[in-house]
């Protein structure tokens, strides 16, 4: 879905909206969250670039504790 805001990407898991945005200091690829917690994101063009040297697997280990540990200062054990 897209509109003149952007677009939205979604699945059964979660759901984002994404937009170009300009700020004082450019270009930004803004994501947000539309779960119940409304976290964003501004990443300039480097740090999506960067994105693109990452393996696939590196970037989705913040999916296993992606708000941290549950008690904080405390690490999860595996």
């Amino acid at each position: 879905m897209s509109d003149e805001n952007g677009l939205i990407v979604a699945n059964e898991f979660a759901a984002v909206a994404v937009r170009k945005v300009a700020t004082r200091n450019g270009e930004r690829l803004e994501i947000r969250s539309l779960g119940n917690e409304a976290y964003v994101i501004r990443l300039d063009a480097l740090a999506l670039e960067a994105l693109t040297w990452s393996d696939p697997l590196t970037v989705g280990q913040g999916l296993e504790t992606p708000l941290g540990p549950e008690v904080p200062g405390e690490k999860e054990s595996k």
